[in-house]
């Protein structure tokens, strides 16, 4: 989920209490679905338009950054600046697809496209 933090007026405090409310949330929508049917556990990546991270979003960044930093021996610095890096490239290509809408080749399906025409 993608909380704006701007809509309370105050830009100097960010509001952590939306954070937590939003994890709540998707906490609720998803956790018995993933623990009965997947067997697995569940994360939610709670981030604010302004670049904040929810509390466990940031603890599962951490943590990634540090099993990263270990397995291939770079530092814990480099390994976190990276994960956030390819995090920010993820969300801009997330966004500009659901503006413009998908352009190109989609991974093992060939165009749309091209499929729609030769339906057709």
């Amino acid at each position: 989920a993608v909380v704006s933090t701007q809509s309370t007026g105050d830009f100097s405090v960010m509001d952590f209490s939306s954070f937590v409310e939003h994890e709540r949330e998707k906490k609720t929508g998803y956790i018995h679905r993933v623990l009965e049917v997947e067997k697995s556990s569940f994360t939610p990546l709670v981030m604010s338009t302004t670049g904040g991270l929810g509390r466990e979003f940031n603890k599962t960044l951490k943590q990634l950054a540090d099993k990263k930093a270990k397995k291939t021996g770079y530092s814990y610095d480099q390994c976190i600046r990276y994960l956030r890096l390819r995090l920010s490239f993820a969300m801009v290509r997330s966004i500009t697809i659901s503006i413009r809408g998908h352009r190109g080749r989609m991974r093992g399906e060939g165009n749309m496209d091209e499929q729609l025409y030769q339906m057709g």
